[in-house]
């Protein structure tokens, strides 16, 4: 997944790749951002012709060639790919495989630090935040209200999804995808395709491939136990009464 170089094109237009709800979010943010001009939308399911918020339904996926050859080489990915990341990376190969550029789509009311670092395709929704020193890969994702902390590597085709938040020097790597509310503590590695649900809390590192459940504490508790505080208690007092026993 590399940017293609691209010599000869028009600057301002943009295409984007899907017309669903992702779509309707960007269409606001590239006029917000004032940078492009929408093209239009490509989607194979959408009838040509069709108006999305104004913007015309060019055709499928087929339109692609014919759309570049007009001289439009820009394009955002509108497939989010929450909880099947491989849709995304689909259209971002394809995408390439055509010839299309994918620039940096950032809201104005989200913050990026000038320290930061985005590779193309990273897409910031409104009121994010992406702080000191921060990295982040080809064609992530950071939803509305994400924050990424100081330091963290986050790697490519990762989704923040909104309100997510990461603590300072997190590492996600590729394909990672954190649910809404998650949170991920400072230091904390998420290996590469694992998958974080909402509102769950992550105290350690996540394997590859892991998934922590929506709501849940990673690690989970070693003997988890209904009433919280009172398992410690127990657990202190069968200790105590062992030790008296071996006495």
């Amino acid at each position: 997944m590399n940017q293609p170089d691209i010599t000869c094109f028009d600057t301002k237009a943009i295409l984007i790749f899907g017309g669903g709800g992702h779509g309707k979010t960007l269409i606001d943010l590239i006029r917000a951002q004032g940078a492009y001009q929408i093209a239009g939308i490509i989607d194979d399911n959408i009838p040509a012709g069709t108006r999305i918020m104004d913007v015309p339904v060019l055709g499928g996926s087929d339109k692609l060639a014919e759309t570049a050859a007009l001289g439009v080489k820009l394009a955002a990915n509108a497939v989010g790919g929450i909880g099947n990341v491989d849709a995304r990376i689909r259209v971002f190969d394809f995408l390439e495989e055509h010839g299309f550029l994918c620039p940096n789509l950032i809201h104005p009311s989200a913050w990026v630090e000038p320290g930061a670092t985005l590779e193309g395709g990273v897409q910031v929704l409104p009121l994010a935040y992406v702080g000191s020193e921060v990295s982040i890969g080809f064609g992530t994702l950071l939803n509305i209200g994400a924050i990424a902390a100081h330091d963290d590597r986050i790697g490519k085709v990762v989704n923040l999804s909104p309100n997510a938040t990461l603590a300072g020097n997190v590492i996600l790597e590729d394909y990672v995808q954190i649910g809404m509310c998650a949170s991920v503590n400072i230091g904390i590695r998420v290996g590469k395709r694992a998958q974080i649900g909402n509102g769950a809390t992550v105290k350690s590192d996540v394997p590859p491939g892991g998934r922590v459940h929506a709501g849940t504490i990673w690690p989970l508790p070693r003997h988890p136990h209904p009433y919280g505080h009172l398992a410690q208690e127990e657990d202190s007092h069968n200790q105590e009464q062992e030790k008296q026993h071996v006495s």
